[in-house]
This record gives structure tokens, C-alpha cells and sequence, in this order.
């Protein structure tokens, strides 16, 4: 059986570490305080902006499909 050394470890060490967790709890704290501040969407607001953002995609992807392929066409009729 093979026996680990043992390595100190400085008090500077462990008080990195301890800082390290204070710090990202209270970064959790602080999340939790400005999310409780936030003005959160009603429900048909939220439906509202979901189908203008859906009306928006579909309008500009058939107008990127008709100039796709009509330039499909033209590059087309050139080639030929």
C-alpha cells in the first residue's frame, strides 16, 4: 500500500477557498434580491410578443426564400 505524504496546507490556503464559496454565495444572495425586483410580463403579454416575434420570422423567411430562389433562377440562366 502506498502512503500519500502529507502536505500542509496554509491557513492563507483554506481562507482562499472559504472566500471563494462566501463570494459565490453571496452572488447568489444578490441574484435572488435583483430578481425580486424585476417587473416580470403578464401572460398575455408574453402571448402578445411570442406571435409578433412568430408573424416577424415567418414574413422574412418567405421573403428570403422568394429572393433565394430567384436568384437560383437567375444564376441559373446565366450558367446556361
Amino acid at each position: 500500500m502506498v502512503k500519500k505524504a502529507y502536505t500542509p496546507v496554509s491557513k492563507a490556503a483554506v481562507a482562499k477557498e472559504k472566500n471563494f464559496f462566501d463570494k459565490g454565495l453571496q452572488f447568489l444572495r444578490e441574484v435572488k434580491v435583483e430578481l425580486k425586483k424585476v417587473t416580470w410580463p403578464s401572460r398575455k403579454q408574453t402571448m402578445g410578443s411570442t406571435l409578433v416575434v412568430l408573424v416577424i420570422v415567418t414574413i422574412i423567411s418567405l421573403f428570403l426564400g422568394i429572393v433565394d430562389a430567384g436568384l437560383a433562377g437567375l444564376i441559373s440562366a446565366v450558367l446556361q
